[in-house]
């Protein structure tokens, strides 16, 4: 770990060195503000963040790019440092696993194992995984799908595994086409508006469609129309 006098004599500040700055904020004589978080109270932040990377992402912007992925940064480290106090895990333990996740997840890469192309290698991928969570049936690997994410997406990603690991639910074009127009006809009430949804969702899966994209651009139309008409 890094002394606070070594951080301040530093031209080039690398990872370590982000890992001590953190070390030092949460420390006693460091930062209140830092000391008192807990993973609840800086989850929004997380979540803030991942977004303003994707932000920067879609605006083509590599300044911006690399400030947002250093803030994102910032965030897990901050998540490892609240873990090393408590003596659980620390940020060596998290890279560790990460990069002993990639290499084995990866065996056409750094074993014996030979793909065709990218299909079969999310094939292995999913394979591996299954094996490595014990995931021994359809909703164990549904589940396995964050609850928390935004619905839209959680819904896409469910649709997508059952579609192609189990071809189970709306299976088809038609069938998705059905459960929309059926949808309309109840009247749009609670359930009917989830399977509407859900129709789209599964649609736009099997066309290949990315439909959070499609509807940012559509909310961002939407703007613009407002805009100029105002």
């Amino acid at each position: 770990m890094k002394t606070k006098s070594e951080l301040l004599k530093e031209n080039k500040h690398d990872f370590n060195s982000l890992v001590s700055v953190m070390a030092a904020l949460r420390s006693e004589g460091g930062c209140p503000w830092d000391i008192e978080q807990t993973h609840s109270s800086v989850r929004k932040c997380l979540i803030e963040e991942t977004y303003e990377v994707i932000e920067a992402i879609d605006k083509h912007d590599p300044a911006l790019l690399r400030e947002e992925l250093g803030d994102l940064m910032f965030q897990v480290v901050f998540h490892a440092r609240i873990e090393d106090e408590e003596g659980r895990f620390n940020i060596d333990d998290v890279v560790h696993d990460i990069t002993h996740k990639m290499i084995t997840r990866h065996p056409h890469v750094f074993a014996e194992t030979v793909v065709s192309d990218s299909d079969e290698v999310i094939v292995n991928w999913d394979n591996i995984k299954r094996e490595e969570k014990s995931l021994d049936s359809p909703v164990d690997i549904l589940k396995r799908v964050p609850p928390y994410m935004p619905a839209l997406l959680r819904a896409e990603k469910v649709q997508g595994k059952a579609l192609k690991k189990f071809n189970y639910g709306i299976a088809t074009p038609d069938k998705a086409i059905c459960t929309i127009e059926n949808a309309v006809k109840n009247g749009l009430d609670r359930d009917s508006i989830g399977d509407l949804l859900m129709g789209l969702t599964a649609y736009a899966e099997m066309q290949e469609l990315d439909l959070e994209e499609i509807l940012t651009n559509r909310i961002n139309a939407f703007i613009e129309g407002v805009e100029n008409k105002s």
